[in-house]
């Protein structure tokens, strides 16, 4: 089975929220869909869903137009970040709900309720109702209702939102087998670019509406088309400067000049916008092959493994993810190294010309 839109747009009240969208989605396959609030990953997952119908451009359904096919129509489930249980039934008929209104006899009900339980480990909560269980187990259940259904595509619209990071953390790490073992087309919508990585799969980056680039997660993030693609898949947000190539010699922002090395080397003379993600920032500690910014600390974030140290360099913010603790006040003078063979560079355009492992 493949679902597909294909040159989509809807608009509303004047507005495209989908701008010209084409995806095909395929059986066995992930997709996420990757972007920030109101980048257009809730009405992909609604025409997908049949819930809303395209301005222009059609839904296929292995090559069938199921454009004005009304959802009741579609062998679709959806999951929502607001979970939804209904509170009296317990959490055997919660997950049996959609069995019992397709009139499945007793036994295969039982079947494939106890075999959702188990891939999501619900099995001892069979007994209880929804209040007795704690948020990750009640989005579990919403979960496992969703996938006994049956559909053929399973649509999760940022499912672990609203639940804390232990939660969170333990159900990313679970689902990628829960969508391997139920063979079904699975869409995640997210907002963070490290549950995309987490989940893998191929990832649809989003913003205002339009799909920037779509391929293998991994590949997207490590080879961003353009810069507005690798600043949707930066998190902390990507750190960017400019600079113009000379010769062998780049001068950044602000006049600091310094040898054109690693990626700037093969680079025709021009000006370029160069970006790098927080990890890629290191303390200046006499690399022969960095290039040294002074810059001066705003805040220090410290999470215990890691620090976040939020830098202004001539006028522009930086974030730095430096290992360990690392007790920085507001107003320190710290000296930052970045290797130039681990950026991103863009023409001016936008376009990505070189990027780390490509040369």
């Amino acid at each position: 089975m493949s679902v597909a839109l294909d040159h989509v747009t809807r608009m509303v009240e004047g507005v495209a929220t989908i701008r010209d969208v084409s995806l095909t989605l395929e059986r066995g396959a992930l997709s996420v869909l990757l972007g920030p609030t109101l980048s257009g990953k809730t009405s992909i997952m609604r025409l997908l869903a049949g819930l809303d119908k395209p301005t222009e451009g059609r839904v296929l359904v292995d090559g069938k137009d199921v454009t004005g096919f009304d959802v009741r129509k579609r062998s679709v489930a959806m999951v929502y970040q607001q979970f939804i249980n209904y509170p009296s039934l317990t959490v055997y008929e919660n997950i049996a709900s959609p069995l019992r209104v397709q009139r499945k006899p007793k036994s295969e009900i039982d079947a494939r309720v106890r075999e959702a339980a188990r891939l999501l480990k619900l099995e001892p909560y069979l007994d209880r109702t929804p209040l007795q269980l704690s948020g990750g187990q009640q989005q579990r259940t919403a979960i496992a209702r969703a996938l006994v259904k049956g559909a053929d595509l399973v649509l999760l619209d940022e499912p672990l939102a609203n639940l804390d990071y232990k939660l969170r953390e333990e159900l990313r790490t679970e689902l990628p087998r829960i969508f391997e073992a139920s063979g079904a087309i699975f869409v995640y919508a997210t907002t963070e670019p490290s549950e995309a990585l987490l989940l893998g799969g191929n990832t649809v980056c989003l913003w205002e509406g339009e799909a920037l680039q779509v391929g293998e997660t991994s590949r997207v993030y490590r080879h961003p088309d353009t810069l507005r693609v690798a600043q949707v898949f930066s998190d902390p947000p990507l750190n960017i400067v400019g600079i113009e190539k000379h010769g062998e010699t780049v001068r950044y922002e602000a006049g600091m000049q310094a040898p054109a090395i690693g990626l700037y080397a093969a680079l025709p003379d021009g000006a370029y916008r160069v970006g790098f993600r927080a990890h890629q920032l290191e303390l200046a500690n006499g690399q022969a092959v960095h290039h040294v910014f002074p810059a001066e600390v705003t805040v220090t974030e410290i999470t215990g493994s890691e620090s976040f140290v939020h830098i202004k360099r001539a006028q522009t913010d930086w974030v730095a993810v430096l290992e360990g603790v690392h007790e920085f006040l507001p107003g320190d003078r710290i000296e930052v190294a970045l290797d130039p063979a681990d950026v991103f560079v863009f023409d001016m355009s936008g376009r990505l010309v070189a990027a780390p492992g490509t040369t």
